[in-house]
Formats: C-alpha cells, structure tokens, sequence
C-alpha cells in the first residue's frame, strides 16, 4: 500500500466569473521515502492539490469529490480533531514564502518549540532543546542563542531554512514542499535542495515537490508529473522523462531549458497561455497550443494511457511512462506525426 494515494481529485473555486476547475480529477500515488515531483506552468494547479491534501482550501475554494488516503486513512473523512493530529505530525508543509509562513511577533525557536509540543507531550526545556537541534541541523549558526531571534532577524534562506525545521519537528512521513526555493538565488537554493535531500533520507520522510524548476526537479525526485491545467499530462521517472518526453506539452518545457554547450541563438517558447479554467478548451487542453494538434485532439479528451501499450492509467501496465496525448491512444489509429528530440537540445520534429 502506498503511503499516499489521491484518486480522482476534483477542486474547484466560485468566482463572479464562474466556476473555476483548479483540479480536476487527478490520480496519483506515492510510497514512503519516495520525492515525486509536480511541474507545471502557474496556473496548472500545483499549489491547490498540495493545500488539499491537508485540506487547507477555504472558502471559495472545495474539495468537491476524489478521495485522498495517507496511510490507508481517508484524509477528507477526518474530523478537525483528527487533522489537527495530522498535520506537522505525519504531514508537513513547506511553503513558498518563509517570511509568510512564520509569524513575525514570536521568535523563531518558540515556534518550531510550539509545534513540537502540539503533538507530543514533553515540557518546555524539552522541547526547547529539540527545537535548538532542529535548528543545528538545518545549519544554523549558533543556534542556541538565534533560538531567541525573530524571523526579521533571518534572511530569506535561513527564514526557509527555519520552516523546513518546523516541518521536520515531528518527524513526518511525508513532506510536502510548495516551490521551497522560490525567490532564493542559486547558490543558497542548491544548499536548501541539499538539505531537504539529506534531511529526507535521515528521516525516512516522503517528498512531494512541487516547482516550475526543471533542473531542481532533476537533482532531487525520483517521479515527475507534469500537470496542465488541471490536469495531469504525463508521468514517469525522473531520468526517462527527461531524455524521452512524450507530451508535446513536457517537450516545449524541455526545449526550454538553457544547457550547457546549447548553440541555439534563442530558446524555444511554447506558443499562447495557460486557458482560462472557467472555460476550457474541448478535447485536450494543450490543443490551442500545440503545434501538432488534428481534429481528434479538438473533439475528445485523451485519456492518461502507458506510451508504449495504451493501457489506461488505472490499469496495470509494464511501466510507468504514461502520457494524455491521442499520440499513444487506441482510438486515433493514425496517431500524431511528430517524433521527440532530445539529443540536439529537445524539440519536436
């Protein structure tokens, strides 16, 4: 049994302009010690499935059907008793703004002190000095007296630095990272990724990831899934996804990725927007934007299907490269004509 399993997940959001479908009826699992990746456009509805899986969605957001299980419990049939138990104890989260997550009037210590005495009976001296080794162990400098301190007092790495402490207090089984590195430059979100890395495998702790950075995604998951408004388009592990995309939509983003020795003059874009989620296109969703899109994709929604057999998601199938494209469907016989290149810098021919 996997450690969390959401299926079918619907989330939607009433506006004056409509009914937006944020979510709309994904499916995914993932086993304990495992960091799986959600990558995608803003917009695409990474954020609302991470808020829902501890059902942190207000008003005029809902979680409208699907199921969310972790660890064989039914997340959304919880009482607030019991999500209170679960929350910071078995699941974390890591938000994308530290200075956000932390309350600016309490010192730093004393939060990560308070979370730790919210699920575990123990006293104050006890888990101050737990809260004093979290903060060690996220290399904080002398940490003993910067337990006093107030989040101001941090810069923005060692404020992300000090939530990801929080999050690890209880030792949970799965952490939750919405874009953890947002706004950091490169040099201090290479030694947070490095953290998060270290820290998850010290703690046997699940990951799930979600970032618009590919190459931070490549250095740390195992799984990546890419999602597209809404929905998710495709999925596999990390290696094969990146050196065989099958989504056109996973190829644009790969096509524009700067690397190393890239002769091109200029990168490739993916043409338009996200669409508007009160009003989403027929068919498949990437079709206004896809180069390669034929009537079919204009007329019917491809189902997330094995690339190699058409064997639908929720079915057993020999691996676990699965793409939304009538590319790998049964019922568009011609399929699309394009092939993946990715040797000479990613692309589609």
């Amino acid at each position: 049994m996997a450690l969390l399993e959401v299926e079918d997940l619907v989330v939607q959001f009433y506006t004056e302009d409509g009914t937006v479908r944020a979510v709309d009826g994904i499916s995914y699992e993932i086993d304990r010690g495992e960091t799986v990746a959600l990558v995608g456009e803003s917009g695409a509805g990474k954020s609302v499935t991470c808020l829902s899986l501890l059902r942190l969605l207000e008003r005029p957001g809902e979680i409208v059907s699907g199921e969310i299980r972790f660890d064989g419990r039914d997340v959304l049939g919880l009482s607030d008793e019991e999500l209170r138990d679960l929350r910071g104890n078995e699941i974390a989260m890591v938000f994308q703004d530290p200075s956000a997550a932390l309350n600016p009037v309490y010192t730093v210590g004393e939060q990560i002190a308070e979370a730790i005495r919210a699920h575990e009976d123990v006293t104050d001296e006890t888990a101050r000095r737990r809260a004093i080794d979290l903060l060690e162990r996220v290399e904080i400098p002398d940490a003993a007296s910067r337990y006093s301190e107030y989040p101001h007092e941090f810069s923005g790495g060692m404020q992300q630095r000090v939530v990801i402490a929080m999050a690890l207090s209880c030792e949970p089984d799965l952490l939750v990272c919405d874009e953890p590195t947002t706004a950091l430059d490169v040099t201090i979100e290479a030694g947070i990724l490095e953290l998060l890395e270290d820290l998850a495998a010290e703690f046997d702790t699940a990951i799930q990831l979600v970032s618009h950075d590919l190459g931070v995604v490549a250095g740390l998951c195992d799984r990546v899934q890419v999602m597209y408004a809404g929905e998710i388009v495709e999925r596999a592990p990390t290696e094969e996804l990146y050196y065989d995309p099958k989504h056109p939509y996973t190829v644009g983003l790969m096509a524009s990725i700067p690397r190393i020795g890239d002769d091109r003059d200029e990168l490739p874009t993916i043409p338009g927007s996200m669409p508007d989620l009160v009003d989403v296109p027929t068919g498949c969703r990437f079709h206004p934007r896809c180069p390669y899109a034929e009537e079919a994709c204009r007329l019917r929604a491809p189902s997330l299907v094995d690339v190699e057999t058409g064997v639908p998601a929720d079915e057993p199938a020999p691996n676990d490269h699965l793409a939304a494209c009538h590319e790998y469907t049964d019922d568009l016989v011609d399929g699309l004509d394009y092939e993946v290149v990715v040797e000479d810098g990613g692309g589609l021919e």
